[in-house]
């Protein structure tokens, strides 16, 4: 183990000439005989080490070497020393990583008493916590029934992160060594405390940081469960419109076919009735075809209906329903690393409904026939033909599951250096993933009106328009992403796992099943969360592989 004043590496150097004499001068050979001069340097003095030099259980603990923290006698107003130590830890680093008040050079370490702190930390670069300490009486050992790794330093707020590392860039300056070590601390993450509510970890190296962990215990509680999707409307989308009746033979002058109606959805989206065929003399109009278009039924097509000729006019076709959204795939993937913790991925929205299409027109009638035709003293056209009846929208569609939150002993960013040694890791449970929202039911598509009545009883009546098609129900959503359970999550292996080391993942979080999915339903099902001791994963706004 390092320490700060005994990092240099002593160096001998020994120059040694020996000349070689010949066989025949072994014998003999006067000592002053330059065959015989020997030049050795004394290899330069190894210093002493400094006072501070050692391993967390052996080192000394001296006023110079760090800043002194208990949670029971300290006090923040305090020098940080043995006698006068400070009360929190956070006010510690800070004194360690700049220097006390009065001008003393930074000590780059913090000593600290056995006892829990409620507190999250952040630890710059380069500045050593060394828990477990013995306090009473002033001792500030290690070792002894009351200190060290039996009686670790605690640290566990009751929300947040509780111990995040700095990278280089993000701290002071640390000189040659970057290097944090952490040892005789128990690090205590309750559940789901991370900034997104949902995952509990227990420790952070932000990018670029480098730590060495070691005598300690690092403990992740639980995820919390995924939040289900937003269901969408439960009453149906909106409905179509009734077409308009036609005019009826005799009555008009120019009788126009039934004007269309128009369902118009909140997307721009519409849904348009066929206008009816226009009344004639002698033949009628055709209607006109329903909007959209649709060919692929022949029942349902929303063809227009003919006019009437030799033959008595058709009504128009129903338009086809709105296909529904169908169901969301439910996440996909192992989520991402973030200075925030751990990323899950949410279930797919459900997809919104299609529209009904409308009704065709009905064909037109005319008013001249064998044994019909308008009185001389009225207009002399014959009935026209109603329009369609226009389709409902489409609903809306549900929204996807959340995730579940994770649970993760330590995080290690992007150009990080982690070495474990003697060390217990501990996740809990990952969190359920998030049930799908269900979709919103189509709107109703409504019914085509009826022609204008022939003027007689003999005179051929119009026909009448299509019924518009029923909306597509909205889809349902995809289930969220399980919480993971990882004794370590990284993003690229760098890192040492020394002997005595101890890592145990819990269960993972299972995938949260679709809107409307029974529990052995797998379509849309999240995956679960991504299990096991050490396991990497992209970094937030890395696409995933």
């Amino acid at each position: 183990m390092r320490s700060k004043e005994g990092r240099r590496v002593a160096r001998v150097v020994v120059a040694l000439a020996i000349c070689v004499c010949g066989a025949s001068t072994l014998t003999g050979c006067p000592y002053s005989d330059p065959c015989w001069e020997v030049e050795a340097c004394e290899p330069d003095p190894v210093p002493p080490p400094g006072p501070c030099e050692g391993e967390p259980g052996t080192a000394a603990a001296l006023d110079e070497c760090g800043v002194f923290v208990s949670p029971l006698s300290g006090d923040d107003r305090s020098p940080g020393t043995k006698d006068a130590p400070v009360k929190t830890l956070q006010h510690a680093i800070g004194l360690a990583a700049h220097g006390r008040n009065h001008g003393e050079e930074a000590t780059r370490r913090v000593y600290a008493c056995s006892g829990e702190f409620a507190e999250t930390i952040t630890l710059p670069s380069g500045v050593d916590l060394w828990g477990g300490r013995l306090c009473d009486g002033g001792a500030w050992s290690y070792e002894g029934s009351f200190g060290g790794p039996d009686h670790p330093t605690i640290i566990a707020p009751p929300e947040g992160i509780p111990l995040r590392v700095l990278g280089g860039d993000d701290a002071e300056p640390a000189g040659d060594d970057t290097t944090s070590v952490i040892a005789g601390v128990r690090v205590v993450a309750a559940d789901a405390s991370a900034p997104d509510g949902k995952s509990s970890i227990a420790v952070i190296l932000s990018t670029g940081a480098t730590a060495i962990v070691q005598d300690s215990v690092i403990v992740a509680g639980n995820g919390k469960d995924g939040e289900p999707g937003e269901d969408a409307d439960t009453e149906r989308a909106t409905d179509g419109v009734v077409g308009n009746n036609g005019a009826n033979a005799c009555t008009v002058d120019a009788a126009v076919g039934a004007l269309p109606v128009v369902t118009v959805c909140g997307d721009g989206i519409e849904s348009t009735g066929g206008y009816g065929g226009d009344g004639g003399l002698d033949v009628g109009g055709d209607g006109a075809p329903g909007r959209p278009a649709l060919a692929r039924d022949p029942d349902r097509d929303s063809r227009a209906g003919l006019g009437a000729d030799q033959t008595r006019c058709e009504d128009g076709n129903d338009g086809a329903d709105g296909a529904d959204g169908g169901r969301a795939d439910g996440a996909l993937g192992p989520g991402f690393l973030s200075d925030d913790g751990w990323i899950g991925i949410r279930g797919e929205d459900g997809t919104k409904g299609g529209v009904g299409y409308g009704g065709g027109g009905g064909g037109g009638s005319k008013s001249r026939g064998l044994n019909f035709a308008c009185p001389t003293s009225r207009p002399q056209r014959g009935a026209a033909g109603g329009s369609g009846g226009s389709g409902g929208c489409g609903g809306k569609g549900g929204y996807g599951g959340g995730y579940g939150g994770a649970s993760i002993g330590i995080v290690a960013l992007e150009g990080t250096e982690l070495t474990v040694a003697n060390t217990d890791v501990f996740a809990g449970k990952g969190g359920q993933g998030g049930v799908g929202g269900t979709g919103q039911p189509g709107g109703a598509g409504q019914l085509g009106a009826h022609g204008g009545l022939g003027f007689v009883e003999a005179m051929w009546n119009a026909c009448k328009g299509g019924k518009g098609g029923m909306g597509g129900r909205g889809g349902d959503a995809g289930g969220g992403l399980g919480g993971a359970s990882v004794g370590i999550a990284y993003v690229v292996p760098n890192f040492a796992i020394r002997p005595g080391t101890t890592i145990i993942a819990g269960r993972p979080g299972d995938g949260g099943l679709a809107g409307n999915a029974g529990t052995e339903d797998e379509v849309g099902k999240g995956e679960n969360g991504p299990q096991g001791q050490l396991v990497a994963f992209p970094a937030a706004g890395e696409p995933l592989h």
